[in-house]
């Protein structure tokens, strides 16, 4: 009966660490198809492109969340995070370069500024195709609502 236990425990915990069935489905769906940022890239969607280059892209997202917000994306479609290959981490680096100028050029560099990229089903990545959000010109306050509690301390983090 323990060994079962044991089992279910494992099996359990496994299962919570992938992604959901309509997140994997969907995500499936949109990989199958030209990302929005590549028909963006392409101009097959209308856009107010702040950056371009031969690698990086920078415009003005449809629904800004902050007074400045711009995605900045590559060129070459890598879906997460995690598919990230040793040989694309001089795009993340440009990316992070792209945002520290638009950040000068829009006001904000002083002032403070958020850049966010989002990885899969827990963190609401919806666009599978890298992008690094870059918001500013309000306070943005927390990231997380602050909430968790550290089981090594049993402590609030606020």
């Amino acid at each position: 009966m323990k060994k079962i236990l044991i089992l279910v425990v494992l099996f359990a915990s496994f299962g919570a660490q992938a992604q959901s069935d309509g997140y994997t489905k969907k995500k499936n769906q949109k990989l199958a198809v030209k990302s929005p940022f590549e028909k963006i890239w392409d101009n097959e969607l209308p856009s107010d492109v702040v950056y371009k280059d031969d690698e990086i892209i920078a415009f003005v997202p449809l629904r800004r969340q902050t007074p400045v917000h711009f995605l900045i994306v590559p060129k070459k479609r890598i879906p997460t995070i995690t598919d990230l290959q040793d040989e694309d981490a001089h795009l993340i680096a440009k990316m992070y370069t792209v945002a520290r100028d638009l950040a000068k050029k829009y006001g904000i560099a002083e002032t403070g500024y958020r850049l966010a990229m989002n990885t899969n089903e827990d963190a609401g990545q919806s666009v599978f195709h890298i992008h690094l959000h870059l918001l500013g010109g309000i306070k943005t306050g927390l990231m997380v609502d602050q909430t968790f509690i550290d089981p090594r301390t049993k402590k609030d983090k606020k």
